[in-house]
């Protein structure tokens, strides 16, 4: 099977990519800047479909059921044999599962099979890592109302509980009560809404409540080495929920910190088989000592993957795309050349309204010269989800700094410039 990049007379480079959503999409674009042919595996309903104006970059669109493994699998199986593949890759990180058992069937790059729910099950995940002799908060596995409260009574209060696999926050809340933990799973079970199709699944885990600031490693594996670019910080809403206000690259932890949070992430991809690839590693440094959250295979959301390209000059899609093809990122020219300092991202928030009139200041904040985009999710108007994870959030500003502690100034000064009216 060729792997040969355009332009040496052979047949490009077919990459198959499944349900591109959030920074997903970046691999699409970087695939077809590098002259691959792009293949999409898509429902096209919902948020399973493409954004507007990315038809461009795609050679052909497969509409299958993503969420139906064995219909997915037909379709790619199917396609494989009349056009080879020469990679298959997740789009999103619900997809890592499906994804890598089809790479291995068809005998493609990808992780291994026992990595699938590892870095999918937030309970597997945390029980490996901590057989590796690492510190995870103590947590207990639960799936009704009378394990909850039974998780409780071993793990203490404050506790948090969050679902075993889940994204963006949803439904993680820290309880001070056996009260609050039993709302909170009650809320979680009721939850009708779909996430990419999928409902909610009501096991979760109940967790010692870590305490210190919030950061994540993001970075990559390749031939046995753990690159960390970045320990970005992550700026959070007010508590009892965790939803991420901010994230600035890289972030001004000391030298020696940095050293113990990149051995501790070698130590928790090895544990749970991330042997090529992206992590996005999630940590609390109670004390400079690093305790897991979670860890993705995958790329990074909430721009992050945008704003380490930025201010390291590393491309994560094209790492990622590097590791589904079987190749090294420096192939795909994975080092395109930093740009900026360091760079940041401010979520605005209206926790007090569930509607906005107009946004109070947003034209004098889009003007500051550090700041590079804005855009507004939640219009004028329309209804306003509770600030309980990424849902609530309204609009957004990217920024630039010369330093992680003026980037933290930025991020505090665009947030007060900027007011939801009623």
């Amino acid at each position: 099977m060729s792997h040969s990049l355009p332009g040496t007379g052979e047949r490009r480079t077919r990459v198959l990519i499944v349900e591109p959503v959030s920074s997903g999409t970046r691999m699409v674009e970087d695939a077809h800047r590098l002259g691959f042919e792009v293949v999409v595996a898509s429902a096209g309903v919902d948020d399973r479909s493409l954004p507007p104006g990315f038809e461009g970059f795609v050679d052909t669109l497969l509409t299958v059921d993503t969420n139906d493994e064995r219909a997915l699998a037909d379709a790619v199986v199917a396609y494989h044999a009349e056009h080879p593949l020469d990679a298959l890759v997740p789009g999103v990180e619900f997809y890592i599962p499906a994804v890598t058992r089809l790479v291995h069937r068809l005998g493609l790059p990808g992780l291994p099979l026992e990595a699938v729910d590892l870095v999918r099950n937030k309970a597997l995940m945390r029980e490996r890592t901590a057989e590796a002799g690492l510190r995870v908060p103590r947590h207990v596995r639960a799936g009704t109302p009378e394990e909850v409260e039974r998780a409780a009574e071993t793990i203490g209060f404050p506790c948090v509980i969050k679902p075993v696999e889940s994204s963006g926050s949803i439904h993680v809340r820290r309880a001070d009560t056996v009260g609050e933990l039993l709302a909170a799973y009650a809320e979680l079970a009721a939850d009708r809404r779909l996430d990419l199709g999928f409902a909610m699944d009501t096991r979760v885990v109940v967790e010692e409540y870590v305490t210190g600031p919030e950061f994540s490693a993001d970075g990559y594996v390749h031939d046995g080495e753990v690159v960390v670019l970045s320990v970005t910080r992550k700026l959070l809403g007010p508590e009892p929920y965790f939803v991420e206000l901010g994230h600035i690259v890289p972030s001004a932890v000391p030298p020696l910190v940095r050293e113990r949070v990149t051995e501790y992430v070698r130590g928790v991809t090895e544990a749970v088989r991330i042997t090529s690839g992206p992590f996005h590693c999630e940590l609390r440094l109670p004390g400079d000592e690093p305790v897991l959250i979670e860890i993705a295979a995958r790329l990074p959301g909430d721009r992050i993957t945008e704003l380490v390209q930025l201010s390291t000059g590393t491309s994560m899609s094209r790492a990622m795309l590097a590791a589904y093809l079987g190749r090294s990122p420096q192939a795909l020219g994975a080092d395109v050349g930093r740009q900026v300092k360091c760079a940041g991202i401010r979520y605005f928030t209206a926790p007090d309204l569930t509607r906005y009139s107009e946004l109070k200041g947003w034209d004098a904040m889009a003007a500051r010269p550090e700041v590079t985009e804005t855009g507004v999710v939640i219009a004028p108007g329309e209804e306003i989800p509770p600030l309980h994870d990424f849902r609530g959030r309204i609009g957004y500003a990217l920024f630039s700094a010369d330093s992680p502690e003026q980037a933290q100034e930025i991020w505090r000064s665009l947030g007060e410039t900027v007011v939801p009216v009623p």
